[in-house]
């Protein structure tokens, strides 16, 4: 196969940026080569608005044909969450005869080496990166974010989390040197020589398997540390999500073919309506490698079933913060506000249960009871969605059907302290928009504590009502321990009680966030210097990215002989 795109001009295009994510990721300092403002596209090839919503348009009803192999059908079936039909007809595979086919270019792909492959992966991420409109577009109307954040979340940030998992899978790779000689002195005989040669070798194909509220933040971390580690890599999308990730595959198997590799190595695989090929794809023995965010249920399944695979999870947990304290109360209450309302709750990091002391906190403003910061938190989150126009633009759309249903139940588990309302959306008027529910619980009752020790994905929090700082740190500790949690927050201004939180979820392996009141927030996470989850608690195995993520995705062969 000629190549277009030698290694040579990948290396001297993109070699640079990997080295900056290096350095990124070993100091863990704000670093992002793509940018996050839409005025930054329409320059140096990539898209503006403007023209990444008609190239979004142009792909409504027609056919992404992919050109790969074992093609036997057609499906479709994606509506958005705004109430947009999309239309988009996608192949269907006979695995049968694609899955040899992707295995047949892996030897090439091994041989090419690390860094070939570090900066093939980095050309996929730009070219993906100059199409960030219109995948902002695609995002948006798969998961139902609005567009701000499918645009950020679903561009920008995805390709960050890509690339930090190239750069990780890089620096594992290259830790040990491609060749050594070894001499071992015998005394007065003549020494033992060996010339030692170590090879990085994929371990098969990698399945990812996508969710429907992050296609591509979720996805490409996967994808790219299995591609960079030698593995061909089959994309299973969300039956409601696979536009986004279509799109991806499309690019690049593009740039594959251009830099002289097989196409093959990343594919897609759609399915019909009802299919759920998920579980098929997981247990075939080519399947070497599983990605997969969503329910708990299914997560376990894998890790219980696909025994041949190496399988990272991100599945449920149930989120918390603790509220005992503050010097900055406007500003707590502000910060809680927009996390809860952030996309409709519908974040994996979106906190659920907020524990306050029933006897009230201190803050700045002077003792609050418990009654007073469910009041004041509700008027707060009413103050950021009374405007339609934003609320709209903070909330998106609900992404389905279940979601809706858990949001509308909520009520009827405790004393409602913020009632939901619902939004109609000026350009979608198909969209499903409500704002969030808090709901007051008393966590001493046993009824209580069965909605509390649920996840309920959506736009639904609890504020609990415990005892003391010390019973919310236990009941935190014992949440993280039996549901998981991707992240927790505290609020306090007392060193014991901080101590005490932070040593809980030192012990339990959860994110912790202390006391934020400006603009970061508990479920938001940046590449290359915070961890998203940390593989160590139910509601994850796997942290989004470190070594532990791409090690397992190659094994060290070693070659030696006589020197």
């Amino acid at each position: 196969m000629a190549a277009e795109l030698t290694a040579h001009e990948l290396i001297a295009r993109h070699r640079p940026t990997l080295d900056q994510a290096l350095d990124a990721i070993r100091t863990r300092a704000y670093w992002s080569p793509h940018p996050e403002h839409p005025k930054a596209y329409g320059e140096n090839g990539s898209l503006d608005m403007a023209a990444g919503k008609a190239a979004f348009d142009a792909l409504l009803g027609a056919r992404l044909d992919l050109d790969q192999p074992g093609t036997d059908d057609w499906v479709d079936g994606e509506t958005s969450p705004y109430g947009v039909e999309l239309g988009v007809s996608y192949p269907h595979a006979d695995l049968d005869v694609l899955l040899p086919a992707m295995r047949a270019g892996m030897r090439a792909w091994r041989d090419a080496g690390a860094e070939t492959r570090a900066v093939v992966c980095l050309e996929i991420l730009k070219r993906i990166s100059d199409r960030t409109m219109e995948f902002a577009q695609a995002v948006m109307h798969t998961s139902g974010q609005a567009f701000m954040m499918a645009f950020q979340a679903g561009g920008p940030h995805a390709q960050d989390r890509g690339m930090e998992a190239v750069a990780y899978a890089y620096v594992e790779q290259v830790r040990t040197p491609d060749t050594a000689e070894w001499t071992k002195p015998q005394g007065k005989r003549d020494p033992l020589a060996l010339t030692k040669r170590f090879v990085p070798v994929p371990r098969g194909i990698g399945l990812v398997i996508g969710c429907n509220t992050f296609p591509t933040w979720n996805g490409y971390p996967g994808l790219f540390a299995s591609l960079a580690t030698g593995n061909a890599v089959l994309v299973k999308p969300h039956p409601r999500a696979v536009l986004p990730l279509a799109l991806t595959v499309q690019v690049a198997r593009q740039v594959l073919a251009e830099a002289g590799f097989d196409p093959n190595l990343v594919a897609l695989a759609a399915e019909r309506p009802g299919e759920g090929i998920a579980k098929t794809l997981a247990t075939r023995p080519e399947i070497r490698i599983i990605d997969y965010t969503g329910s708990t249920e299914f997560g376990d399944w894998l890790e219980s079933n696909a025994r041949q695979a190496q399988v990272y999870t991100e599945k449920a947990g149930v989120n918390t913060v603790i509220v005992e304290s503050t010097d900055d109360y406007k500003g707590m209450l502000s910060n809680l506000a927009f996390s809860l309302s952030l996309y409709s709750g519908q974040m994996c990091t979106t906190p659920q249960n907020l524990l306050v002391p029933r006897d009230g906190i201190s803050t700045d403003q002077g003792p609050k009871s418990f009654d007073e910061v469910a009041a004041d938190l509700a008027k707060a989150v009413d103050g950021l969605l009374g405007d339609d126009a934003r609320a709209n633009a903070l909330l998106g759309a609900i992404v389905n059907p279940d979601v809706k249903a858990r949001l509308e139940a909520a009520a009827g588990l405790g004393e409602v302290a913020l009632a939901s309302r619902e939004i109609t959306h000026p350009d979608f008027p198909g969209a499903v928009v409500r704002t969030p529910v808090i709901v007051k619980l008393d966590g001493a009752k046993p009824d209580a504590e069965a909605a509390y020790m649920s996840e309920c994905f959506g736009p639904v929090s609890f504020l609990v009502a415990v005892d003391s700082a010390a019973d919310a740190t236990e009941l935190l500790r014992r949440t993280i321990r039996e549901k998981g949690a991707m992240t927790v927050g505290a609020y306090t201004t007392s060193p014991e009680v901080e101590e005490a939180v932070q040593e809980v979820c030192l012990e339990e392996a959860a994110q912790l966030s202390l006391n934020l009141t400006g603009g970061v927030y508990v479920n938001q996470t940046a590449a290359f210097s915070d961890f998203h989850g940390s593989g160590g608690n139910p509601a994850a195995n796997a942290a989004l990215c470190d070594g532990a993520f791409v090690a397992g995705r190659f094994r060290v062969i070693e070659v030696r002989r006589e020197a």
